[in-house]
C-alpha cells in the first residue's frame, strides 16, 4: 500500500471551476472513498465548530448573516481580494481540516481514498499522498462555469488569478484529467486511470451489480409477472437512459441521458431491476461520513417490500 497504512490515497486537485468535484463523484461511483476538503473547511466554520470563533474574531461580526452563520459570499469577497487575508483564513482552518482528513482516512474501510482539495500541494497534506490527479480546463471554460454560478467576469478572474498557477499543479501530476469535452469523454479518462490504480493494487474492477436478492412468491403483487430475483445496480453512464426513464415515469422529470450523467457528478443512484426491467430507484448524496437519501421510487407492479429493502441495504 501507500503512505497511509492499508490505504492508497489519491490527491485530487486543480484550480477553481476545472471540474474537481465532478471527477471526485465519478471516482466515488467507481468505488473510492472520497473526502471533500473544501466541505470540511465549511463545516469547521459552522457555529460551534473549532474555527468559527477564530474566524469571526479575525474578520469581524459583519461576515455573519441573520442566523449568526458565516456568510461565505461576504468572507469570500475579502479573502479573494486580499492574498494576506486568504492566508490568515487558511492558517485558521487548514490545521483543523488536516486533522479531520487524517481521521476520515483512518476510519475508511475502503482501500482507495480520494481527497479533493484546491490547496492540495501547498501544505502538509501533500506528504500523505500516493498519487496526484489534476483536473484541467482552460481559463475561458473556467469563466463560463463561474458565470453560471453567478459571478461576473471581473470577480471570476479575480478568483482564478488569486490561486497558484495551474501549471504548478500540472507539473506534479501523476494523472491529468482534461475536463473540457463531453461528460462521456471525462468519464472515459477517469475510468481508464481508475483501472490502472486497480491493477496496481491487484483488485477487481468495480462491478455494476451490487447484489442479487431472491424474491419469495408471497412477496409480490397477485396477478403480476413472477419475479424470482432482484438485481441492484450502480448508477453508471451506460444505464443513465434507464434512470432517466424511471425519473420521468415516477415524478414527471423530463430528463435526458446527458442530464442524468451530469447529475452523477453531484449524487449517486442505485437501481433495482429484474431481467433488465427497472423495479425501483434510490437517489442519495454522500458527503464525507454522511449519506442522505432524498429520492426513492417504486415502479408500478414491483414487489414493494423486497425491492425497497434491497435498495436501502445497498445504500447502507
Amino acid at each position: 500500500m501507500g503512505r497511509s497504512k492499508d490505504k492508497y490515497v489519491i490527491g485530487l486537485t486543480g484550480n477553481i471551476a476545472t471540474g474537481k468535484s465532478l471527477v471526485r463523484r465519478m471516482l466515488e461511483h467507481l468505488g473510492a472513498y472520497t473526502i471533500d476538503a473544501d466541505g470540511l473547511a465549511h463545516q469547521a466554520m459552522a457555529p460551534g465548530a473549532p474555527a468559527y470563533k477564530p474566524v469571526v474574531l479575525t474578520f469581524g461580526q459583519w461576515i455573519l448573516d441573520n442566523d449568526k452563520r458565516i456568510d461565505r459570499s461576504r468572507l469570500g469577497a475579502v479573502v479573494f481580494s486580499h492574498p494576506d487575508a486568504l492566508k490568515r483564513l487558511e492558517a485558521l482552518t487548514h490545521p483543523i481540516v488536516i486533522r479531520a482528513i487524517d481521521t476520515l482516512i483512518a476510519r475508511s474501510k475502503h482501500k482507495i481514498v480520494v481527497v479533493e482539495a484546491i490547496k492540495l500541494l501547498e501544505g502538509p497534506l501533500a506528504e500523505r499522498l500516493d498519487a496526484v490527479w489534476v483536473v484541467d480546463a482552460g481559463e475561458q471554460t473556467q469563466l463560463e462555469r463561474l458565470a453560471k454560478r453567478g459571478l461576473d467576469r471581473e470577480a471570476a478572474l479575480k478568483r482564478i488569478r488569486t490561486q497558484n498557477p495551474q501549471a504548478q499543479k500540472l507539473a506534479r501530476a501523476d494523472v491529468i484529467v482534461y475536463n473540457e469535452g463531453t461528460l462521456d469523454e471525462t468519464w472515459g479518462q477517469v475510468r481508464t486511470a481508475w483501472k490502472q490504480v486497480q491493477a496496481l493494487m491487484q483488485q477487481a474492477d468495480v462491478q455494476e451489480l451490487v447484489r442479487r436478492v431472491d424474491v419469495a412468491p408471497g412477496q409480490q403483487p397477485a396477478g403480476q409477472r413472477a419475479i424470482t430475483s432482484i438485481d441492484i445496480l450502480r448508477g453508471m453512464p451506460h444505464n443513465a437512459e434507464q434512470i432517466a426513464a424511471v425519473l420521468q415515469e415516477r415524478n414527471g422529470q423530463q430528463l435526458s441521458r446527458e442530464d442524468v450523467i451530469m447529475a452523477l457528478g453531484q449524487r449517486s443512484y442505485m437501481m433495482a431491476a429484474s431481467e433488465g426491467r427497472p423495479l425501483g430507484l434510490v437517489g442519495f448524496v454522500v458527503e464525507n461520513l454522511v449519506t442522505r437519501v432524498d429520492e426513492l421510487f417504486l415502479m408500478r407492479g414491483a414487489p414493494a417490500r423486497p425491492t425497497v429493502a434491497a435498495l436501502v441495504d445497498a445504500v447502507e
